[in-house]
């Protein structure tokens, strides 16, 4: 489960973005044909990916319907999950993607002031 109290605002999370000029974030957004929660999901995570990733991000959006040979392979046990493939590490995301704060998070990219309260568990 993840604490809100370790969440990085949107703020901070632009602020990292534009420090790592470079990383690319290889996403895969696995949803249940047409059904009212996949396409919730999959609006919610293009909007913030144009808007917080723009030019930074390749998303592909897999119908299991179509693919459920992938369930087992990509470990898929509930629908819609976001999968981040790159960087690493490899993290899973189930819902709607309605929820920023869980996708900033589950995009692991820590504030510096996160990094330092790391490196002084050390």
């Amino acid at each position: 489960m993840i604490n809100d109290e370790n969440r990085d605002s949107p703020a901070e999370f632009e602020k990292n973005l534009a420090e790592m000029p470079d990383q690319i974030f290889i996403l895969k957004l696995y949803v249940i044909g047409a059904s009212t929660r996949s396409s919730q999901a999959v609006e919610n995570i293009r909007h913030f990916c144009e808007k917080y990733l723009k030019g930074r991000y390749e998303l592909e959006v897999i119908d299991i319907h179509q693919h459920p040979e992938l369930l087992q392979s990509e470990e898929i046990i509930a629908s819609p999950t976001l999968v981040k493939k790159l960087p690493l590490p490899l993290r899973k995301l189930i819902g709607d993607m309605s929820d920023q704060g869980k996708i900033f998070s589950g995009l692991n990219i820590q504030t510096r002031e996160g990094q330092k309260k790391e490196e002084s568990k050390e």
